[in-house]
């Protein structure tokens, strides 16, 4: 098969990392196209030693890395709130973090792409979630009626730098934290101490504010239906703590009101 042919269903989504990369489609558009010339001026430099997708995105981040002004954040052009952040994270981490996050790539994939260990895409991934708090750290109300997880949750949410808000264990507590300081963010469990459930807490506060949400549950069968819109952050239990921060950097990072501390 033709490299024409193998990386022909993945350029969409190369396009949409470049345009993420870059801040602007025009922009990472130019690279792509740039990186395509290269293709077809040297065949050869295709990577063979992984698969089709794994090589076009590394021999595009050895373009994108090779030009200087891409280590600086670009000006002049209005761009949304998540290319904002985007462009003030450090290069590495931003790579790192879009592919793990927006194309879905495993760790070892990452790793291929990048050509360093899976440990250190590990610690560049948890270097941008860090920075991605820094820029938009906010308030948070935790939804959870058992409280050694409420804690942990708790731990994790102030160790990104974000501030704790309330506790709710039943629905009624969830509505009154709400009314007394409207968070930035919510990370809820659906079955909640009292029996009711944090779903229609949940659906409670999204008809008063707009708030982005974690789900945070060991029931995910009840949300993952697919007979009406499924939450964008799912998170299972047990879970792991580097999940969860990465949900909640990715939630915050990709909401249109990043970067606002709640009032």
């Amino acid at each position: 098969m033709s490299i024409a042919k193998e990386i022909a269903p993945h350029l969409p989504y190369l396009r949409r990392f470049a345009r993420a990369l870059n801040g602007t489609q025009a922009s990472g558009d130019a690279y792509v196209v740039e990186m395509l010339e290269a293709l077809v001026v040297d065949p050869n430099s295709f990577p063979r030693d992984v698969d089709a997708r794994t090589g076009l995105y590394r021999i595009f981040l050895k373009l994108w890395s090779s030009v200087g002004i891409n280590n600086q954040s670009s000006g002049g052009v209005e761009r949304s709130s998540a290319e904002r952040n985007l462009s003030a994270l450090t290069p590495r981490p931003r790579q790192a973090f879009l592919l793990r996050t927006v194309e879905g790539f495993s760790l070892d994939e990452v790793a291929a792409i990048m050509e360093v260990s899976a440990a250190e895409v590990a610690n560049l991934v948890q270097v941008a979630g860090q920075e991605i708090a820094d820029q938009v750290a906010t308030d948070v109300l935790i939804i959870e009626d058992e409280p050694i997880i409420a804690l942990d949750i708790e731990t994790m949410v102030e160790e990104l730098g974000h501030t704790v808000t309330g506790v709710a264990r039943t629905h009624r507590e969830a509505i009154a934290s709400v009314a007394k300081k409207r968070p930035g963010l919510v990370l809820a469990d659906i079955q909640l101490a009292d029996g009711s459930s944090g779903l229609e807490a949940v659906n409670e506060i999204l008809s008063a504010i707009d708030v982005p949400v974690i789900f945070i549950t060991a029931y995910p069968e009840r949300l993952l239906t697919g007979d009406r819109p499924e939450p964008a952050f799912l998170i299972t239990k047990p879970f792991q703590p580097e999940a969860v921060k990465a949900a909640i950097s990715q939630a915050l990072f990709f909401d249109r009101r990043a970067g606002r501390k709640a009032a």
